[in-house]
Order: C-alpha cells, then structure tokens, then sequence
C-alpha cells in the first residue's frame, strides 16, 4: 500500500510537471488549425461580447460534469460543488457523458478511468476529438505510467489519485477554468491581430487600387480636354514620363505610308523637347537635332516596325543586349497607336537607371494612354470635320447675303481683319482671336432673314423698316445658337450693335455689360460700313471717317478700342490690310 502511494506520488509530480511545461500547447500541433476554430467558435458562444470582463467571470456560471461509476462518489461531489455555485451534472459512465455533452453546454469534466460501456479514457479521447477546449480531469484509484502517458495524448489537463480531497478538487477547477480563460483570451486577441492584419493588407490592395484608378482617370480626363492633334502627342509623351517614370518618351510616326519612324514629340525626364528627330547613330529621342528628318538609330528603327507591323506591345524589363537594344537603356516598352483599327505610330518610354525596371502595369499605362490618344485623335478629327462643315455653310450663307448687294461684298472679311488688327492689338489670346475670326465672319448671318426691298433699298428706311433691319442680330444669334456650338460667338453677334452708353441694340447693354470683343466688333464694323460705298449713299472720306469714331468714343465705342483704333490707323496697318486683300491676309495674319 505504501509503495502504491509512493508510486501515484512520483506521477503527480511527473504529470504537474508536464503541465507545466505544455500550459500554452493544450493543443496539439498536428490539428493546430482545427483546435483554435474550436475555441474560437467556443469562446464566441460562451464570451459573445469578447471582452475580458465577460471572459474572468465569476464561479456559478460553469457547469461542471462528474462521470464515475460509484454513487457515493458522485453524491458527494456534486453536493460540495453545489454548495460553491457551480452547476453540476454527473454520469455512470463514458456513455452516458457522452449524450449528456450532446445536449448541454460543460465547461469541465472529471472522470474515472475504469467503468463500464465507455471508461475514462475512451470518453477523453472522444471529447478531445470532438470539443479540445473541454477540460478533462482524471480521477483514478488505480494510476500507472502507461495510464498517464495515454491521458497526456488525449489532452487531458490533470491527474488526480483517489481518495481525492474536495478541496484539492475545487482548487484544480480553479486552476483549470482560470487557464481556460486566458487561453480562450489569448485565441481571441490572436483572432483579432489576425483580423487586423487582414484588414491592413485589404487596406493596402484597397489603396494600390485607388492609385490605379486615380491614374486612368486623370488619362482619361487629360485627352477629353486637348483641343489639337499637336497637343495629344505632347501630351502623351509628357505623360509617359510622369506616369511611368521614365527617363525619355517619344511618339514615331510609323505605318503603311512612313515606312522609316519619324518622331513628332518627344520628351526627356527633365527638359521636354517637341518636334525633334533622332540623331542617326544615336538613340536620339528627346533630344533636338538640327536635321528634322534624321532617323532613329538602325537597330531601334527595326524594332519600332516591328512593333507596328505585329500591332502587339513590347516590355523589355531588363536590357541584356539579346534584341540588339542600345546599351543605355535600361529597360523599354514600346505600343503601338491605332486609329480606326489601323497602326498610325508607336509610343516608346524607356529608362536608364540601373536600379529601375518596367512591369507589365506600366505597360498597361502606357497602351492605355495610347488608346486613349488615339481616341482624342478621332474626336478632334471628327469634330474638326463637323466643324469646317458647318462654318463653310455659314459662310455660304454669308456669302449669298452680300451676293445680294453689290456694295457690302466682302464687308464681313474686311470686318473680321480689321476686328482681329485691333484684338492682337489689345492682348487677345489666340483663342480670342479665333472668336473673332468666327463672330466677324458671321456678324451679319441675320440679314439672310430680311427682305430684299428694305436690305436694298436706295433711299431713307421708315421707322418700321428700320425696326426690321434692327432685328437682324437677333437673327444671326438664333441661327448660331440652334447649331449648340460657339456660345461666346453667339453673344457677340447679337451684341456687335449695342453701344458703350447703353442706347444700342436689341438688349441697351452699356460698358462692361458687352463682351469686350463686341466692343471691337462694333468699332470694326462701322470703320468699313462708313469707308464703303451703300446703296443709298457714297463713302465717306477717311477724315470723316475718323471723326465720327473720334465722336463716338464713350458714347458709342468703347475708349479704349477707339484708342488702339486710331493708333492702328496711323501706323498705316488697316490701309496694308485692305491692299493686301483681307481674307488671304487674315488667315495667315492669325497664325504669326
């Protein structure tokens, strides 16, 4: 008997130890990952809050379950943990533990070894196989080495010799559901690091993809806003730089036509230069050259027609000499441009730092921007189109009003030339200047809708007939306006007749209130009506002429214009205008 005390003694201490040891390894490595969603899914129902108040609550919540095949055993435990509020239900033996883990929640379970149906450690293996963070307590009368070594497999958290003392078994449930709880506390904060670091790599995707997005977006928004051809290979090999980080961009023309790359535009890492070509003997892109018609270097030239003739893109990430490349790139892409499904040139980006490499996404940048070049290309060519349409009908228009009158010929080209003078004169941007060109030539589009008889008519208009002749800027304005383009031109056609004092018409708008080329408009448009001879008088002499402009500054004209007027006058550049021939003139007048 002594000996068989001294024996459960040794594996007391032998299993303490062990305990010890494997406090944070209840479970076991071969099913890690099945044993934390165990305790995961264990503690979200038994903590559904997660919180460590929730986890350290007090004793009275646990059930605890008691399997032993003596009654009296049973009894007495049950009636001790009782009366320290826990809630307690025993079983005779592994079977009936098992249905009662079926169909109610145990947060600790002790059980004998040797009893009938189902013995201790069958029903601890079936616990650890179907619930590992049930804690599972041995009692034995009868412990041996080999009995301790199989509950160690099964997971079982302590070991204890009959007869047991109550309270040695009350501070063993302690010991257990404290452990318990840090454990479960410790998967839930590892759940929630691993939550958060899920959601800081989501983070970092969501923001790589924002950043993409932002890019293509700002493409698209770069092409929908040129408003020339030029201005989109500029452009694109200005944001081939910026976009890809590239060391040098440029755009060859290249296809069926131009069977030798020529480049239009191209564009350094730090000094942008437009309309170079390549040096021969050299890469040369990016760089000016005094020849314009020089060629790219042999070995690049081949690769661009390559480039056009197969319509696919080309990556080299990292120069090693294979495609005969120039040994000063690093790294270089190539794209080519379709318009209308045909190959117009390639867009070429290249780097020359060692430390850089092109990836498939820059290359995606670039074809986008390529795709989207080549669309603003079609737009502008097909708004161009619409646009030289409609201005040549116009102009017909134009053209069959001063048809019907023999002294106005021309009047409205005289006008524009007179009317861009002044402009250039006064600081207009080009873009001003073009209004002009457009408003002067159609100043008097509305006339198209007054009769002959009161148009033509030799003597004194009556008052209603000059009511009638007063509605024609109205007219034009509506004519220009149902086409829905060129509403700053449109303003000044209907305008081109108030006066600087407000008593004009058809709106009495004064000063400021009439857009400033109105104004120029106005001057203009007198200056020739006064010079030229009219059905129903001669023209005055340029004396008179001058005067009554003189006269009608801050009354009728604008001051200012009226200034710029005369000074243009005396520098003789009206007289050069009407012997140079106006219209030839005012073409090549706007593009110097």
């Amino acid at each position: 008997m002594r000996n068989l005390k001294a024996d459960a003694t040794r594996l007391n201490q032998f299993f303490a130890t062990e305990l010890s040891k494997t406090a944070d390894k209840t479970l076991d490595a071969r099913r890690g990952t099945v044993r934390r969603q165990s305790a995961i899914k264990w503690a979200a129902t038994k903590y559904p809050a997660n919180s460590t108040d929730c986890i350290m609550h007090e004793a009275g919540q646990e059930t605890i379950l008691f399997v032993d095949d003596e009654e009296s055993i049973l009894d007495v435990a049950s009636a001790y943990f009782k009366r320290r509020g826990y809630q307690v239900v025993t079983a005779c033996n592994g079977l009936e533990a098992v249905t009662i883990l079926e169909k109610q929640t145990v947060d600790c379970c002790f059980t004998d070894i040797n009893m009938p149906g189902m013995d201790g450690l069958a029903l601890a293996a079936h616990i650890h196989e179907s619930d590992n963070t049930l804690p599972v307590i041995i009692m034995t009368g009868y412990p041996s080495l080999d009995n301790t070594i199989q509950t160690l497999k099964n997971g079982v958290v302590d070991f204890l010799v009959k007869p047991v003392n109550l309270s040695q078994m009350e501070l063993c449930v302690r010991r257990v559901f404290s452990q318990r709880r840090l454990f479960v506390e410790n998967l839930l904060l590892k759940k929630e690091v691993e939550s958060k670091e899920r959601l800081e790599k989501l983070n970092r995707e969501l923001t790589v993809k924002v950043e993409e997005m932002h890019i293509l977006n700002r493409i698209l928004s770069d092409f929908s806003i040129i408003s020339s051809s030029s201005e989109v290979f500029k452009r694109l090999v200005d944001m081939a730089v910026e976009i890809t980080r590239s060391d040098r961009a440029c755009f060859y023309i290249v296809n069926d036509s131009v069977k030798k790359p020529f480049f239009t535009a191209a564009v350094c890492g730090k000094e942008p230069s437009d309309g170079a070509e390549a040096a021969e003997g050299g890469t040369g892109y990016g760089r000016a050259v005094s020849d314009p018609n020089a060629l790219v270097h042999s070995d690049l030239a081949n690769l661009i027609r390559e480039v056009a003739e197969d319509e696919i893109p080309l990556l080299v990430s990292d120069n090693n000499g294979s495609r005969n490349i120039p040994q000063d790139l690093r790294s270089l892409m190539m794209v080519p441009l379709k318009i209308r499904q045909t190959v117009f040139g390639v867009l070429m980006a290249a780097l020359e730092n060692d430390t850089a490499a092109y990836t498939e996404k820059d290359l995606y940048y670039l074809s986008f921007m390529a795709q989207n070049a080549a669309n603003a290309i079609e737009n502008l060519a097909l708004y161009e189109n619409i646009y030289e349409n409609l201005f040549a009908t116009l102009y017909a228009f134009v053209n069959a009003i001063e048809a019907r009158d023999r002294y106005t010929q021309q009047h409205s080209s005289r006008v524009t030339a007179f009317s861009i003078e002044i402009g250039k004169a006064m600081g207009c941007t080009l873009e001003e200047l073009e209004t002009l060109k457009f408003a002067g030539h159609l100043h008097d589009i509305g006339k198209i809708g007054i009769r002959d008889d009161i148009l033509l008519k030799p003597g004194r208009l009556t008052d209603e007939e000059f009511a009638k002749i007063k509605e024609h800027p109205v007219i034009g304005a509506n004519i220009v306006e149902q086409l829905g383009f060129w509403e700053r031109e449109r303003q000044i056609i209907r305008c081109h007749h108030e006066r600087y004092d407000g008593k004009g018409y058809p709106d009495g708008l004064c000063k400021d209130e009439i857009p400033i080329l109105g104004r120029i408009l106005s001057v203009a448009d007198v200056y020739d009506a006064v010079s030229s001879d009219r059905a129903y008088r001669k023209r005055m002499e340029e004396g008179r002429v001058l005067e009554i402009i003189k006269q009608g500054a801050g009354t009728q004209f604008d001051p200012q214009v009226v200034d710029v007027f005369l000074r243009l006058h005396r520098e003789g550049k009206f007289s050069k205008l009407m012997a140079s021939g106006s219209a030839t003139h005012l073409f090549t007048h706007l593009r110097n």
